[in-house]
């Protein structure tokens, strides 16, 4: 079930360690340390990814899927955080040839105090590391090459935070942002986003 955001306005967020469901094991350290910077952007006060993952590991609090649909109330007893961001990574892909990062995830906000998923999306977001070297025969074999070599160096975080950006860029905006609230009348974005980004 999802309730009203406006109704439970979050201004606090711990960001749960990322579910990962995909091959590539480095993916759900990457990618955690990408979730922060967005949310404070949109205007959350968002807990440190360091602190808190101390405390995750500390408390065996880990795994996220033991939380994912589970009591929520321990991060607000001893954090005093609203919400709790649990992303789930569904597919990290590289494709260095085509010149593509194709990352998908799912993003679920749910309240500390009820329990309840407040906002919800879900992203395919392939980054785009082409490179155009000209034309000719000669250009496309350099853009071949540097295309290649373009996506192989392209950081895995600097994709991590280009899926987050697009994907969240719908959310409410948070309580220390100064459009906060006067977004309440713009038309909710879709649920699940596929989209190419540079």
């Amino acid at each position: 079930m999802i309730v009203d955001f406006e109704e439970e306005n979050p201004t606090s967020i711990v960001v749960m360690p990322p579910i990962n469901q995909t091959d590539f094991v480095e993916a759900k350290e990457y990618f955690y340390t990408t979730l922060h910077k967005p949310l404070c952007e949109k205007g959350y006060y968002v807990f440190s990814p360091y602190m808190t993952m101390e405390l995750f590991q500390t408390e065996s609090a880990y795994d996220s899927e033991m939380f994912l649909e589970g009591d929520l109330t321990i991060f607000k007893n001893i954090l005093g955080a609203d919400a709790a961001m649990f992303t789930i990574i569904k597919s990290w892909k590289k494709n260095a040839i085509g010149g593509k990062i194709t990352v998908g995830i799912e993003y679920i906000l749910r309240s500390t105090h009820t329990g309840e998923t407040i906002y919800t999306r879900e992203g395919l977001i392939s980054v785009d590391t082409s490179i155009n070297a000209g034309g000719g025969s000669f250009g496309a074999i350099a853009s071949l090459v540097a295309t290649a070599i373009s996506t192989a160096t392209t950081d895995k975080i600097i994709a991590g935070r280009r899926c987050n950006a697009f994907v969240l860029s719908d959310m409410p905006e948070g309580k220390y942002s100064t459009l906060h609230q006067q977004d309440s009348n713009q038309p909710a974005g879709k649920k699940y986003i596929k989209a190419t980004v540079k």
